[in-house]
């Protein structure tokens, strides 16, 4: 088939024989996210309005602190706090005035409702600050092109029978992916496609997390005296590699090679 700008991208993460392609396209967006935030485009005025309104996570601010631009992070910093204090502005407002309510309240408020109302409007408010705490741009823009990996996955997978066997074939993907490829597969596949790939992929996990037990099981029991003269067979990187299985690449060698 045809690749284009999507294709090699999710081929090439398939090449890698790595515990999830899905982990390694992730975690490359993710880099490149972040140098590019902290590059020349936080000059960008499109870019600073949406670091302004979205900011980042606690992860992502993590990462970018680690990541030798410490004026680049103040200043995309700098512009989302003054943000932040003008929608606060807001908030105190609405949190005033609902606190007035209730703190004057007599018998008469709490019969007909007015209480209610008040604390309906502290509560609306306590789920915007935690919507505005939570929000990222960088996971959103994350997770926009990893729905586009995804649909590029199922377009190879109809179309290109040598990476439909690599990836039947492969060690399968984290739980995490596992669940968005379930999810993806049942809008981009027919019926008997979709229960084709269902059983493949089901079957490509089993065998996949009865290796990972195994690793993980030897690993512990080397630390038993009654193995301490048995090889390690290919358990010495079972923690990082179980944890990144279960819950997505968070730890240990990158998913993807170092350029």
């Amino acid at each position: 088939m045809r690749y284009h700008i999507d294709t090699i991208p999710v081929w090439d993460a398939a090449k890698l024989d790595g515990e999830c392609l899905l982990c390694a396209l992730e975690r490359k967006t993710e880099l490149g996210e972040a140098e590019r935030y902290l590059g020349a485009s936080v000059m960008e005025p499109d870019v600073r309005i949406r670091v302004n309104d979205r900011g980042f996570c606690r992860r992502h601010h993590a990462m970018l602190f680690t990541m030798s631009n410490r004026l680049g992070h103040a200043l995309m910093l700098e512009s989302h706090t003054i943000e932040v204090r003008e929608k606060l502005g807001k908030i105190r407002g609405e949190l005033e005035k609902a606190g007035k309510a209730l703190q004057a309240s007599g018998l008469g408020d709490r019969l007909n409702g007015k209480n209610k109302a008040a604390t309906a409007v502290i509560l609306k408010q306590a789920e915007n600050v935690r919507n505005m705490a939570g929000s990222c741009v960088m996971c959103d823009t994350i997770d926009e092109n990893m729905r586009r990996y995804l649909h590029t996955f199922f377009h190879l997978y109809k179309g290109d029978a040598d990476f439909r066997k690599r990836f039947a074939e492969s060690k399968g993907v984290c739980l995490p992916h596992l669940g968005q490829l379930l999810e993806t597969a049942a809008e981009e596949l027919s019926p008997k496609e979709l229960g084709e790939f269902t059983l493949m992929l089901t079957e490509l996990e089993q065998r996949n997390m009865d290796r990972i037990q195994e690793d993980i099981s030897w690993f512990i029991k080397k630390f038993d005296y009654r193995f301490e003269n048995e090889g390690w067979k290919n358990s010495k990187d079972a923690v990082e590699r179980t944890a990144n299985k279960m819950r997505g690449w968070c730890v240990g060698k990158e998913p993807i090679p170092e350029e």
